[in-house]
Parts: C-alpha cells; sequence; structure tokens
C-alpha cells in the first residue's frame, strides 16, 4: 500500500503588522468590538508584496524544513483566492523560484478551505503513484481585495502563506479526508474577480471586493465543523478522547467556541493563532499548522483534525497522524 505523510511545513507573513487600534482610524469600530466578536486582536497586511512572493517564501521554508530539494518536487499546488495575475498562475511563479523543474504547477480556488482541496489532490496523486513529492501552498494577499470601507469585513483578514511537502510512505499518515461543496449558498460570501461591463446596458457592475453575509457563514461554519468532526470519528474509526488537536479555518473566536461546546472537546485542544494573524483565507491552516510544528506545540504520533469552510460555499475536513 502507498500512504503519505506530511515531511515538512513552512510559512510566512508580512512584517507589517495591523493592529486594531489602526482600524479605529480608517472605520467606525473599536478595539474591544473587534475583539468581543472575532477574537483578533492584529493582522499582518503586505505593503507590496504579492501573492507569489508570500508563497515562494513559504515554500523554501516547507522545503528547508522537509530537507527536499526543488527538483525533487512532482507536484506544485497553490490554494489562492487572491492570485497575482490569472496568467501565470501563483504555482508556477513558484516553480519558477523554486527550481522545480519536474513539477506539475496549477491553483485551485476553494476560498478558505483551498489548503485541504488541494491536500486532497495531493494525496490522490501520490497514493496512485503519479507523484512521489507534492509541494501544496495556501497563499493570501487578502488586503486588496478587502473593502476597507466596510467596518464588517475588513477587521477580519490579514495576508500571508503557509506550505507543506508531503511524500510516500509505507504507512497511511493522511487517514481520513473528505471535500465537499454547497454551491447553491454561494452568495452568501463573494467577490467579483474584475468589473464587468454590462454588453446591453452598458451598466458596469464593480463587485471586485469581498462581500459576505456575515450571519449565513456563520451558522453554515459551525454546522459543518460539528459534522465534519462526527463524520472523521465514525469513519475513522477513532475514539474523541484519542484526538490530540483540532486545528480549524482561524476564521473567529466565536465559532470555535461553539463548535468547542458542541462536540464537547474544550478550547485547550485547539489550535488557535487568529488573534494574532487574522483570517488568512486558504493560508490560515497550513500557517498554524506550522507554527504549531515549529514551537513543538504537536508531537511526533499526535493525532490531529484540521477542518475548513469558506467561499463557494465549501467545506473539507482530514485526519493527520503526526511523524516529522
Amino acid at each position: 500500500m502507498i500512504g503519505s505523510r506530511i515531511l515538512g511545513t513552512g510559512s510566512y507573513t508580512p512584517s507589517n503588522i495591523v493592529y486594531n487600534k489602526d482600524i479605529e482610524n480608517i472605520v467606525d469600530t473599536s478595539d474591544s468590538w473587534i475583539r468581543e466578536r472575532t477574537g483578533i486582536a492584529e493582522r499582518r497586511i503586505s505593503t507590496g508584496e504579492d501573492t507569489s512572493e508570500l508563497a515562494i517564501k513559504s515554500a523554501l521554508k516547507a522545503l528547508e524544513d522537509s530537507n527536499v530539494d526543488g527538483k525533487e518536487i512532482d507536484l506544485i499546488l497553490v490554494a489562492t483566492v487572491s492570485p497575482d495575475s490569472l496568467i501565470p498562475s501563483v504555482a508556477c511563479n513558484v516553480q519558477k523560484e523554486i527550481g522545480a523543474v519536474n513539477a506539475m504547477a496549477f491553483d485551485i480556488n476553494a476560498a478558505c478551505s483551498g489548503f485541504i482541496f488541494a491536500l486532497d489532490i495531493a494525496k490522490g496523486y501520490i497514493e496512485t503513484g503519479r507523484a512521489t513529492k507534492a509541494l501544496i501552498i495556501g497563499a493570501e494577499v487578502l488586503s486588496k481585495i478587502v473593502n476597507w470601507e466596510d467596518r464588517n469585513t475588513c477587521v477580519l483578514f490579514g495576508d500571508g502563506a503557509g506550505a507543506v511537502v508531503i511524500g510516500k510512505d509505507s504507512e497511511e499518515y493522511i487517514s481520513y479526508i473528505n471535500c465537499k461543496s454547497v454551491g447553491s449558498k454561494g452568495e452568501s460570501l463573494t467577490c467579483d474577480i474584475l468589473p464587468m461591463e454590462n454588453i446591453c446596458t452598458k451598466e458596469v457592475i464593480n463587485n471586485n471586493k469581498i462581500q459576505m453575509n456575515g450571519k449565513d457563514i456563520y451558522k453554515f461554519a459551525v454546522k459543518v465543523m460539528e459534522e465534519e468532526f462526527n463524520r472523521i470519528i465514525e469513519k475513522s474509526n477513532i475514539k474523541k478522547d484519542d484526538i490530540d488537536f483540532i486545528l480549524p479555518h482561524q476564521a473567529n473566536i466565536r465559532m470555535i467556541e461553539s463548535v468547542s461546546k458542541k462536540i464537547d472537546i474544550p478550547l485547550s485542544r485547539f489550535i488557535i493563532n487568529l488573534d494574532k494573524k487574522g483570517n488568512t483565507s486558504s493560508a490560515s491552516i497550513p500557517i498554524a499548522l506550522d507554527e504549531a510544528n515549529k514551537n513543538g506545540q504537536i508531537k511526533q504520533g499526535s493525532n490531529i483534525v484540521i477542518i475548513g469552510f469558506g467561499g463557494g460555499l465549501t467545506y473539507g475536513s482530514a485526519l493527520l497522524k503526526w511523524n516529522k
């Protein structure tokens, strides 16, 4: 049997920190209002680095942590909703800069679930023998698609990138993965890619900023996170007490607290960094995973559940056994 496991991790966030107090100067809000409703105290905002630059820096760190050379990579997947350009892809830009001359490279868009979707694709390539090592990156510069006049959304998002290298193994360390989409609920979270001119009316439709129905997303997120956790317990034949950590998409502390109560697992077993990083969409899970790896929070043999949800709408989950 061919299995797969994470060989190493890396992440990169811009050095520029934007505190809640700074946002008070932009929109009608306050530090206490933001903290109470989201749990976010600060976020990293790019001052010139675009998505590919963040992705490349996180990729190089993941390669170093894995002791893998770029030429060994067969597949590069970048999950992003904020690429530098439509063509070339962020993944191809990464390929060029890390010397991954043997790799197939492309981007995917599953919004905040994107990293898990990419992990699912890479796992399939490795376990069917089409690749031996894959580089998976979640990278975002959301600050360029945020409406900085909308106080309900501009307080939430940050910029950053996280990466993992996965390779084949004789055992299965990514033992369960599930990804789903609910296109019928897509209008709850939108961002047009470019202004569009209507050919008949000449009306210019310019909604190329994030727009979100927060109540709809909150209900959806709490529901699918609870369901996905329970599905993992059922499908993986693992007991709840055997789960060492839950690493959710870093969207809102209130969502995470609600899920913690519903599944009866204390918040202390959740890996959380949103207070310092905000919501970095597809980058949030790999950034938090890298931090937990580097600071020793996760140990050899740890069972980790990752759960994401996002625009599309999309959601996904995976069960990882840490063996690095």
